[in-house]
């Protein structure tokens, strides 16, 4: 058993959720056709490459939270969509 989108990573809401979970459903089914024979190995390398993601996913969610309902919000999400350059 493995957790994969919104389940797997515990974090506040960025609006990243349902793309995570999207890709992760694809990076799962990806392991298991790389390992069709291995289940535990295919979860393994899933779940390793899963929680690297998400940790960094984690530090920018927690980013935009402080963004959003910090202290110096509202004056920091302004400043934040104000300043944000297309890349």
């Amino acid at each position: 058993m493995t957790l994969l989108g919104d389940a797997a990573h515990l974090m506040p809401p960025s609006g990243e959720g349902a793309n995570l979970a999207m890709y992760d459903g694809s990076e799962l089914g990806n392991a298991i056709a790389a390992h069709p024979n291995d289940t535990e190995a295919a979860l393994a390398r899933y779940e390793e490459e899963m929680f690297a993601r998400s940790a960094a996913e984690a530090v920018d969610a927690a980013a935009m939270l402080e963004i959003c309902f910090g202290a110096e919000a509202p004056r920091s999400l302004v400043a934040f969509l104000s300043n944000h350059q297309p890349e």
